[in-house]
């Protein structure tokens, strides 16, 4: 655009140079007349400067907000085996504008985040999201828990597919849409299925998006029921910190058994690029989930060399129907692991409820000497604990989540 000052406009030609101005008491000077402009020429310099003005801070300002905005996606480390931009919006919403989904994912995460920018995110497909299924449980669970309401207020539901996310716009305020073209996550996803597979990869690949944006984040399966706030329960110095089918006693403890399915990560330059390692090292290891993937690079030297505080949480607290809590004055959630089928699962889950209702109804008296124990497992199958160890076992099986 050309600067206001260097516009041209239609002039008359210069007139000849003037006579130089005789002595004062000249009779002979001539008089020097100034014609005045003609207002429709003053009007019109006044409109073309006040057009040039304006279409300078309108690119300006488009200008600013670009710098603003691209810096928080760009990748920490060049040369990773992952995109530079930190998730594949292109690819996850056909032809959208780039620029334009992530702005959309950002004013999501900036409307439920909390004051140190912690988002809580779950993801459903149509099955999980139906009336009466996985979801509202989920979101009941939030409701019934003790103080764990107020949570829902930093709660972001991801559809995975149109109908998923329809629904939850009508049952939840942040609610943000990752359908991807030519990969269909409707129906229920068994485990093992290729279809499983790439929605929990998928999975990985949006929550490192959500870390190089700036947020930490809770991510919880919608098949755990959040009895209590977790928070104070976390460990203040690690990156990253994830509940576990197995416990064995101690957080450091790499044998630990994780479940993907309920993690704390805080964002900073080490979890951002333990999840482009976790997330590349699905290339390495084909034809396992997430969870098994991690399972196998939780202690690799590569963790050691970026830095990463790694902590695995104590089922007394983050409990599952592979390892429940047993003490419900402690407990904070309850993952509907180790179960096989979205029938099974939902016929455990309603009745983990009914336990939690149960004892909430309790006078505080009994709830401290009571011996309470939850009802499940009933439906759900317990037998991945004997075969754990062998991934390929499970999905010879039918495998379990």
């Amino acid at each position: 655009m050309i600067p206001p000052h260097r516009l041209s406009y239609h002039r008359k030609p210069s007139p000849p140079p003037a006579t130089p101005f005789p002595r004062t008491g000249d009779s002979s000077s001539p008089t020097l007349k100034i014609l005045p402009e003609h207002p429709a020429t003053l009007i019109l310099r006044r409109f073309l400067f006040l057009v040039a003005v304006s279409l300078s801070c309108v690119i300006l300002f488009r200008a600013s907000d670009s710098v603003r905005f691209l810096p928080r996606f760009q990748s920490s480390t060049s040369g990773s085996s992952s995109s530079s931009f930190p998730f594949n919006f292109s690819s996850a919403f056909g032809d959208s504008p780039l620029a334009g989904d992530g702005y959309r994912l950002e004013k999501v995460l900036k409307d439920a985040a909390m004051e140190d920018s912690t988002v809580i995110i779950t993801a459903i497909n149509e099955a999980w999201a139906a009336p009466n299924s996985v979801v509202d449980l989920f979101l009941e669970s939030f409701r019934i828990g003790d103080h764990t309401r107020r949570l829902l207020n930093h709660l972001v539901i991801i559809g995975l597919d149109q109908k998923a996310f329809a629904r939850c716009l009508v049952i939840h305020t942040h609610c943000f849409s990752l359908v991807s073209d030519g990969v269909d996550f409707r129906h229920e996803a068994y485990f093992m299925t290729p279809d499983y597979l790439k929605m929990m990869w998928k999975r990985i690949d949006f929550l490192r998006s959500v870390l190089e944006m700036g947020y930490n984040f809770v991510f919880t399966d919608a098949d755990v029921m959040w009895f209590r706030d977790p928070f104070p329960q976390f460990y203040l110095d690690a990156d990253f910190q994830i509940a576990c089918d197995i416990f064995l006693g101690s957080s450091d403890d790499v044998l630990n058994r994780p479940n993907g399915g309920f993690n704390y990560v805080k964002s900073n330059n080490r979890s951002v690029e333990f999840y482009k390692f976790w997330y590349s090292s699905h290339e390495t290891f084909p034809g396992y989930h997430d969870q098994d993937v991690l399972n196998i690079i939780k202690s690799h030297p590569f963790i050691l060399d970026i830095g990463l505080k790694m902590k695995f949480l104590d089922t007394a607290y983050f409990g599952g129907l592979c390892e429940p809590s047993k003490d419900l004055n402690e407990v904070c959630t309850m993952h509907a692991n180790c179960c096989f089928g979205l029938d099974n699962k939902l016929h455990d889950l309603r009745i983990m409820l009914q336990d939690w209702k149960h004892f909430m109804s309790l006078p505080p008296s009994l709830k401290r000497l009571s011996n309470f124990s939850w009802s499940v497992p009933q439906n759900c199958s317990l037998s991945s604990l004997h075969h754990y160890d062998s991934p390929k076992k499970d999905i010879e099986e039918g495998g379990q989540d």
